[in-house]
């Protein structure tokens, strides 16, 4: 390919990489119950990868089960704590810094983190975790990384990270919440199902 000067257009294979620090796991307080009464009762976050252009991106997403609704995000070249505790921030102000909140995630380093669990713990939402390698133990959350990549993300990936984040977060604000049928919420969308909750409360 060198000498006839062709280039391929796969995206290279992702990994994450290992980070060392101090980091403890937390209980399955979750286990599988998604489904839940009311908004601000339990948030799911994860990290996915997204390409670039000349490298991977990440994306720290928070959701609501309640409605399955996207409630905080944050973009960035490093899959640290960083990232997750700005996403977590982001939910945490944008919902009122509401009370009495269940926080479940897998057990990356991102989360496992003290800088994380410090974050949880001064804004008193408790910390719950999947069981190592079991990803059915936060499936929604893949479920929306999943459509967000089908629906949304262009097949080669982002021609840079300055073009990625408005692009993502019109799907997220725009198109999944707004406009787009969610079957769980029995084909209503995210806002719909909270302010039909919001008018019977």
């Amino acid at each position: 390919m060198k000498s006839l000067s062709l280039v391929s257009c796969q995206l290279p294979t992702h990994r994450y990489k290992k980070s060392g620090g101090e980091h403890a796991v937390a209980p399955n307080h979750l286990d599988r119950r998604f489904a839940v009464d009311r908004p601000n009762q339990v948030w799911c976050g994860d990290v996915t990868y997204i390409w670039t252009g000349k490298r991977w991106a990440y994306l720290a997403v928070v959701l609501d089960l309640f409605a399955r609704k996207p409630v905080g995000w944050a973009m960035s070249f490093s899959p640290n704590s960083d990232l997750t505790c700005r996403a977590l921030s982001m939910a945490f102000e944008q919902r009122g810094k509401p009370k009495g909140l269940l926080f479940h995630s897998d057990k990356g380093s991102h989360y496992t983190s003290l800088q994380f669990r410090q974050s949880l713990w001064h804004k008193q939402i408790k910390q719950s975790m999947s069981r190592r390698g079991n990803c059915w133990d936060n499936a929604p959350m893949e479920r929306f990384f999943r459509s967000l990549k089908t629906e949304w993300v262009p097949t080669l990936g982002y021609v840079s990270l300055s073009d990625a984040p408005a692009h993502i977060s019109r799907y997220i604000t725009g198109y999944y919440s707004q406009l787009r049928p969610h079957t769980f919420n029995q084909g209503i969308v995210p806002n719909e199902k909270e302010a039909q909750y919001d008018q019977a409360s």
